[in-house]
């Protein structure tokens, strides 16, 4: 089981549904900063938030897809 799949059991089981975990990933996707303040560490902090953001987007994947 990857981390994904742990994270989106761990959240189905705390909101008790499917789509409460989902609108749960959904708010912390959109409440990530995708547009950084423009200073010399735009690339590092651009990144960690791609990653960040791809990790949600998969966790929210395997919620979708859990049985």
């Amino acid at each position: 089981m990857t981390a994904e799949q742990k994270k989106a059991k761990e959240l189905i089981e705390k909101f008790g549904t499917k789509e409460h975990a989902i609108l749960c990933v959904d708010e912390i996707i959109n409440a990530s900063p995708t547009n950084p303040l423009k200073d010399s560490y735009i690339e590092l902090y651009s990144d960690m938030i791609d990653e960040a953001i791809e990790y949600w987007q998969t966790v929210k994947q395997e919620i979708i897809n859990y049985k």
